[in-house]
């Protein structure tokens, strides 16, 4: 797929209630990529993400209340639209994601419109059992079938967006939970994207908790199997030369 030579990159970071591990995530940022944007949007947080994101010189977009991953990122790709970005990397706030694996899912994006930081092809020594494990199976194998390539980690967060993928997403892109990884790809792949996925190491969370804990990520994730089917079913979405058309 032809790319321009040059791109302007953004790093996009939902954050919600992450003011003590931001501080560590922007730094690192600003040491292993210099030359590309950043963006937080404070998704509704109840303690000072914003201000610490200001304090560091990032913009912030804060939304009004908590939207969820997937909303945070809709309002992500717009602001990249309008600022004329032609990438969009998702970084997660809590320092589990590396951003010197930035780079090679920008290099990535030459050869694809979306490329997913994969936790599980062969790089780390991260894990997941029991049924949560056996529903990310369930969604990678049906993922990997409509991509024509193989995907292992379907549901994870840390992936880039090019510049098709981009217009699509700053108008179509799913605000419930896992539907911003789950339900995105299936209607990048029905809109005749390409989806790849690179190895990554993922790390543990710098501060505070996650918004799920184990027992309802479990739910959620045998919900998104549930999703993936009534997805497949919605109308496919058509991506022209600067606009996303539902057909």
């Amino acid at each position: 797929m032809p790319t321009p030579a040059v791109q302007r990159v953004l790093v996009v970071l939902p954050a919600w209630n992450e003011e003590h591990s931001l501080p560590a995530v922007l730094g690192e940022i600003r040491e292993h990529l210099p030359d590309v944007g950043v963006l937080v949007v404070n998704d509704g947080s109840a303690d000072a993400t914003s201000a610490v994101a200001r304090r560091h010189g990032v913009p912030v977009l804060d939304l009004p209340f908590n939207l969820g991953v997937g909303g945070a990122m809709r309002a992500g790709f717009r602001y990249a639209i309008e600022q004329r970005y032609d990438v969009v990397v998702q970084v997660d706030a809590d320092g589990q994601h590396d951003p010197r694996d930035v780079p090679r899912i920008v290099e990535q994006l030459q050869h694809s419109d979306i490329v997913i930081g994969a936790r599980f092809a062969g790089t780390g020594e991260y894990d997941v059992r029991g049924p949560r494990r056996w529903a990310m199976q369930v969604l990678a194998g049906t993922l990997s079938r409509m991509a024509g390539t193989r995907l292992t980690d379907t549901t994870s967060g840390f992936r880039g967006a090019g510049p098709r993928a981009v217009r699509l997403f700053a108008v179509h892109y799913p605000a419930e939970y896992l539907g911003d990884t789950v339900e995105s790809l299936v209607i990048a792949l029905r809109s005749g994207l390409t989806v790849e996925q690179i190895g990554v190491s993922m790390r543990e969370r710098t501060a505070g908790r996650p918004s799920q804990g184990p027992l309802r990520a479990t739910v959620y994730l045998l919900r998104a199997c549930l999703a993936l089917l009534i997805s497949l079913t919605r109308r496919r979405t058509v991506v022209g030369p600067a606009e996303a058309v539902v057909v």
